[in-house]
């Protein structure tokens, strides 16, 4: 299992373009061979702030998902919003609480 968690920052007049982009695009985003869980989050302290969580079966379907049709679509419409670069994670779990 992946956790897949990539921060983005977005210019303010653009937070509107990119939710509707986001809300487009969650289903097929979603439905990738290999994702099982996906949220966009929002950073209580910065509107201007989101996150993506998803969790991928493995590394190998991530990657396929970032080499996709989809993926090709949304990243280049989004990237265009940004106020600074995102940052980006691959995790696994280690210990599971709750």
């Amino acid at each position: 299992m992946v956790i897949r968690v990539v921060k983005m920052t977005f210019k303010s007049e653009h937070v509107k373009a990119f939710l509707e982009i986001f809300e487009t695009h969650k289903n097929a985003i979603a439905d990738q061979p290999g994702c099982t869980h996906l949220d966009l989050l929002h950073d209580i302290n910065n509107p201007n702030v989101y996150l993506t969580y998803s969790i991928w079966k493995t590394e190998t379907q991530l990657n396929a998902y970032r080499n996709s049709e989809t993926f090709g679509i949304v990243w280049p419409a989004t990237k265009a919003l940004f106020a600074e670069r995102p940052v980006a994670w691959s995790m696994e779990e280690v210990i599971k609480v709750k």
